[in-house]
């Protein structure tokens, strides 16, 4: 650039008179090698590149030095001012080489002046010598070149600085994006116009591995989730209700919290499967439920003991009338019948930890089919089943599902109003649609669940026969929880009951 700028001002006339006045064909033939060189030297830098950056700069530094101190001759010496050029050179070469090659280039700089100097006066070229402004010039190219070295070192300090503080935002990025993406909690990321912005792989899963990225709408990844987005945005309703993103998928709650300054950067969402937070209320349940057992056993078995002891010698003796033989009876079947709630209650509290694993559905169910209609003494044709496809996968105790099954058909069995040769139990299984998830139907012929009973059925000691403990139903929903399933009642159009247990889809997380 320096040469070309000599060249335009000397060539077109329009820069001032002293360029080449001493000796223009000097000047014109070293600004015309000048430009030849920086040309070839731009070229050999960013072409070839034969030689080290530092011996690159250190050439053309020498190309400006050779060429600067000829036309400073050319133009009347040290008096043009011409040599002060020399020190924007020397700047820029110390800030790019290091070390030698910054005081070779002031050192050079200084003996070119001094010898352009010397020349000068033995031909007597110029009428008075100015070997004090020589010296003066070599001492400040000196000086430039320490202050360049210096700021190179404090340049190069603050570039590693610089270097470092990235490269630890990216560590704590890439650190902050790894927690994310592997925690059990879901996390959606989204800003002021409901846009995901960060989703981790648990919230993708939680919502059913929608077909949704950074930069799609909330709504298009759960409208249900959006909806609550927008109404606790507007404080509609602060806590918002458990929902499932989709048909058979787990119920999630989900947790909300504004980013940015002063509310407006967003927010992020928290997502919970409620089947964690009821396995951890279960087990506080269970234990309580343990101690609650433990004085049942002492307190109510010992005195039952007793009444039935004596219903049975009341029963044995002949003195008691005909008549009152029937109030025997009644104290008989109230005992059992206690009995049995306490065993119900006792088998809750004995039961332990799930260990669910990986079994064929339809093989297993017929092996179960076979054993409780021997154990119940079943007509033939009363247990159905039918699992499309046969291959279907399931994941549970194999333990505590049988406990499921054994309740749900015993419970279709004691509410039949009709000889038992006309009972049909039909158990269908297969994938559903919506989460991909297997789930298995226990359909019964009988005369049903009536409307207003259902929200009830589920609750422990809630039953419709005099008979009943009503504890039957509440231990097939806490064993269905403890392994992450899902039990509901259908309503059979027509009469009938239906239980459908579901289990966990693809599109969600399993067991861990």
């Amino acid at each position: 650039m320096l040469a070309t700028l000599l060249g335009i001002l000397y060539f077109s006339k329009a820069g001032p008179t002293l360029l080449g006045h001493t000796n223009p064909e000097l000047f014109a033939l070293v600004v015309t090698v000048y430009f030849g060189l920086v040309i070839a030297s731009g070229l050999l830098l960013y072409a070839a590149r034969p030689l080290s950056l530092n011996q690159q700069t250190f050439l053309m530094v020498l190309v400006d030095i050779c060429a600067i101190t000829l036309l400073m001759h050319a133009s009347g010496g040290i008096g043009s001012g011409l040599g002060m050029l020399l020190a924007v050179s020397i700047a820029t070469g110390s800030l790019i080489t290091r070390g030698v090659y910054a005081s070779l280039e002031a050192a050079m700089a200084s003996i070119f002046i001094l010898s352009e100097q010397v020349y000068a006066h033995l031909n007597q070229t110029f009428e008075t010598t100015s070997y004090t402004q020589a010296g003066l010039l070599g001492t400040l190219f000196f000086a430039i070149a320490i202050l360049a070295q210096v700021m190179a070192r404090q340049l190069k300090s603050s570039e590693a600085l610089a270097t470092q503080r990235q490269l630890d935002l990216a560590n704590m990025e890439q650190l902050n994006d790894y927690v994310i993406q592997h925690m059990l909690t879901g996390i959606i990321v989204v800003d002021t116009h409901s846009t995901i912005r960060l989703m981790n792989e648990s919230a993708w899963y939680l919502l059913g591995m929608p077909e949704v990225g950074t930069g799609s709408p909330l709504e298009q990844a759960c409208h249900k989730l959006a909806a609550q987005l927008s109404e606790w945005d507007q404080a509609i309703h602060p806590t918002p209700e458990p929902f499932r993103p989709i048909a058979g998928g787990r119920e999630l709650t989900a947790g909300f919290s504004m980013l940015g300054e002063n509310n407006k950067g967003g927010a992020v969402i928290f997502l919970e499967d409620t089947a964690t937070v009821t396995q951890q209320a279960q087990q506080m349940k269970l234990a309580s439920l343990g101690r609650l057992t433990a004085s049942i056993a002492h307190e109510i078995r010992n005195p039952l003991g007793a009444i039935s002891h004596a219903e049975q010698l009341l029963k044995e003796s002949p003195e008691i009338p005909q008549a009152d033989r029937r109030l025997i009876d009644i104290i008989s079947t109230n005992t059992r019948r206690v009995n049995e709630i306490i065993e119900n209650i006792l088998q809750l509290s004995r039961r332990g930890r799930s260990l669910p694993k990986e079994f064929l559905l339809k093989p297993w169910l017929e092996q179960f089919i076979i054993e409780l209609a021997r154990t119940l003494n079943l007509p033939d044709g009363v247990l159905k089943l039918q699992i499309d496809p046969d291959s279907t996968l399931i994941r549970a105790d194999p333990s505590q599902f049988r406990q499921v099954f054994v309740i749900l058909c015993e419970n279709s069995i004691k509410h039949f109003d009709r000889e038992r040769e006309a009972l049909s139990i039909q158990i269908s299984g297969g994938i559903t649609r919506e989460s991909g998830g297997p789930f298995v139907d226990v359909i019964d012929n009988g005369p049903g669940i009536a409307p207003e009973h259902v929200r009830q059925m589920f609750e422990p000691f809630f039953t419709t026969r005099n008979a009943g403990t009503g504890l039957g139903l509440y231990i097939a929903k806490e064993l269905c929880e403890a392994n992450r399933l899902g039990l509901d009642y259908i309503a059979v159009p027509g009469g009938g009951s239906c239980f459908r247990i579901t289990f966990p889809g693809r599109g969600n997380q399993p067991v861990r």
